[in-house]
C-alpha cells in the first residue's frame, strides 16, 4: 500500500523512531526531510542534500548532509554541526547511513554525479569520525545483525554485498568478505536492513522489489512495489512488523513515469517480518 503520496526525486534513508513512533524519510536530491506525525504530513527542507538519519532522543536526530553530521531537533528546527564529512570535496555527497547497535553512526558518501570510486564509508563513534572503506562509487546497504556482531554494506556499482565482522566496540575486525554476489542481477543493490531473526531485507533499483536473504545468502522472498526504482526498506509500526520502502522517480523517463504513477512514492507493506528497533546514536 502507498503510505505516503509525495513522490520523491530519490526518496532514501527510512527511519522509524521507537520514541515518537514516526517514520522519517529523504529526498535527496529534494534537499529535504518528509514524515507524517498524527497523520499529518510534515517535512523540512535544507540549503544542502540530507540523506540519512539516526535518532539521538525524542526530538533530535543526527543527520548526514552533504557537508557534515548535524544534529537536527525536529520541534525546534535548530541545527548544530557534530563533524564534517568531506566538507573541502564538492564533488561528494553522504548517502545511505544507519545507527549501529553499540551507539555509533555509520555513513557512505558517493559522487553526486556517481563518479567512479570517488566515494567512501566511515564511522562516527566516541568523538572520532574514521574512514571505514575507500573507493567506493556508490555507498548502500548499511545494516548490521541483531547480535551487533557484523555489518553489511555495497557498493551499488558492483553488484556485491560484502559483510565484515565487528569488535565489542562495534569496529570492522578482519577485512570484508562477500555476502551476496549479484552480478547477474540486472538490478543494483540498494539500500538494506536486518530484521530480528536475522533476515537481510534488500531494496533492487531498477527491479521494483525487495528481497529478504538468510544468513547462508540464500534467497527466502521478494516483495514487489510498483515503482521501479525501489530505494530503502526500513522495519516500523507500533509493533515493527510494517516494512517501509522508499523509492525514486530520478532516472525515469516520461513513459516510465507515465506507466509507474505512484514511482517516487514511500510503501508499506504489514505482517511481513519484525523488524529490529533502529538503534540510538550516543554522542
Amino acid at each position: 500500500m502507498i503510505f505516503d503520496n509525495r513522490p520523491c526525486d530519490l526518496g532514501e534513508g527510512p527511519l522509524w523512531h521507537p520514541v515518537r513512533q514516526q517514520l522519517f524519510w529523504f529526498d535527496i536530491t529534494g534537499q529535504r526531510m518528509l514524515s507524517v506525525e498524527k497523520g499529518e504530513q510534515r517535512q523540512w527542507l535544507f540549503p544542502e542534500m540530507v540523506s540519512a538519519a539516526g535518532w539521538v532522543d525524542r526530538d533530535m536526530l543526527l543527520i548526514a548532509g552533504e557537508r557534515d553530521l548535524f544534529f537536527f531537533d525536529v520541534e525546534t528546527e535548530e541545527i548544530e554541526t557534530l563533524v564534517e564529512l568531506e566538507a573541502n570535496n564538492r564533488m561528494t555527497r553522504s548517502n545511505d547511513g544507519r545507527a549501529d547497535p553499540q551507539g555509533g553512526f555509520w555513513i557512505g558518501t558517493m559522487g553526486k554525479n556517481c563518479e567512479l570510486g570517488a566515494g567512501a564509508i566511515y564511522r562516527y563513534f566516541g568523538g572520532e569520525l574514521r574512514k571505514l572503506y575507500s573507493g567506493i562509487t556508490i555507498s548502500n546497504a548499511i545494516c548490521f545483525t541483531p547480535d551487533g556482531k557484523t555489518a553489511h554494506f555495497t557498493d551499488t556499482a558492483t553488484s556485491r554485498v560484502m559483510r565484515v565482522a565487528l569488535d565489542a566496540q562495534g569496529w570492522p575486525k578482519g577485512d570484508p568478505e562477500l555476502f551476496l554476489d549479484l552480478t547477474s542481477d540486472p538490478s543494483g543493490p540498494d539500500g538494506a536492513v536486518v530484521d530480528a531473526a536475522g533476515l537481510f531485507w534488500l531494496a533492487h533499483w531498477g527491479a521494483g522489489q525487495v528481497s529478504a536473504f538468510a544468513p547462508d545468502g540464500s534467497l527466502v522472498r521478494h516483495i514487489s512495489f510498483d515503482a521501479p526504482q525501489t530505494t530503502c526498506p526500513s522495519f516500523g509500526g507500533a509493533d515493527l512488523t510494517t516494512l517501509f520502502c522508499t523509492s525514486a522517480l530520478e532516472g525515469m523517463d516520461q513513459v516510465a513515469r507515465v506507466a509507474h504513477p505512484h514511482a517516487g512514492k514511500t510503501f508499506a507493506v504489514q505482517g511481513v517480518s519484525k523488524g529490529q528497533a533502529e538503534h540510538r546514536i550516543i554522542p
